[in-house]
């Protein structure tokens, strides 16, 4: 399959979703609790259900994996889908929610796509294509290469965290900047230089995996590995990485 042809159908695929997110995002959604305490919205499974129809259309081989309903098939092409990332955000009508997808193939993320439609915002990457950031919807604009900072001692680097005990896991004398909504955002933008974040799931991380990597960063997840389904882990630029795994007790391996 095409590489080409696959991150089109990603674009396409998330341009449907978010138009019809959007409505219900300008409406304001009511939010449940799914059995294991996390929140949903009739949003989440509406456009769950658009974006496995339209890939099983477009790739009737490929499985799917999504946040809502689980896995279909079992190809080694998977589809993996967060139909809104950021629900908290979605439900609270702030404009920082997503819509994610990511190709993996035989274990390797080869497409990313994330779409912030009330933001406007688009990012994506391709194995070995590099990563970008444009408007979105996507225009003729010339889309921005996304590379992480040069930052090469812990000692005034920028390090974020998603809560306060992972924070205090850094050493003394890194920066700690103001909690973001979008902290691997301004990872590939250069403007920190780590974020650890240990918990969620592979369509938290898949997407953003290849896209730190293809912005020149790393992901290391807790077991030492670069997967996405291990409960999170550290990402960050590249010239840190092993010294930010040494303090944090990581072993990475290949």
């Amino acid at each position: 399959m095409d590489r080409g042809d696959d991150l089109q159908l990603a674009f396409d695929t998330a341009d449907l979703a978010a138009k019809l997110a959007l409505p219900y995002f300008e409406a304001g959604v009511s939010v449940a609790l799914k059995d294991d305490g996390t929140q949903v919205t009739e949003a989440d499974r509406a456009v769950e259900r658009l974006i496995r129809e339209t890939l099983s259309v477009a790739r009737p081989g490929d499985a799917l994996l999504g946040e809502e309903f689980g896995r279909l098939g079992d190809s080694e092409r998977v589809w993996v889908i967060d139909p809104i990332d950021g629900t908290r955000f979605f439900s609270g009508r702030d404009p920082n929610w997503r819509v994610q997808l990511a190709l993996q193939v035989a274990g390797s993320i080869e497409i990313a796509v994330v779409a912030a439609p009330a933001l406007g915002r688009c990012w994506w990457a391709t194995r070995g294509g590099g990563a970008f950031e444009s408007s979105w919807p996507r225009d003729e604009a010339e889309p921005q290469r996304l590379e992480v900072s040069s930052t090469s001692s812990t000692a005034g680097a920028r390090l974020a965290a998603l809560d306060d005990a992972s924070r205090a896991r850094f050493s003394a004398g890194v920066v700690r900047p103001p909690a973001s909504p979008l902290p691997l955002v301004e990872l590939v933008r250069g403007e920190i230089d780590g974020f650890l974040v240990e918990r969620y799931f592979l369509w938290d991380h898949a997407p953003w995996i290849l896209i730190v990597e293809e912005a020149g960063g790393r992901f290391t997840d807790r077991t030492g590995g670069r997967a996405g389904d291990q409960g999170g882990g550290l990402y960050s630029n590249a010239n840190l990485h092993q010294e930010l795994l040494t303090a944090l007790g990581y072993s990475a391996h290949p």
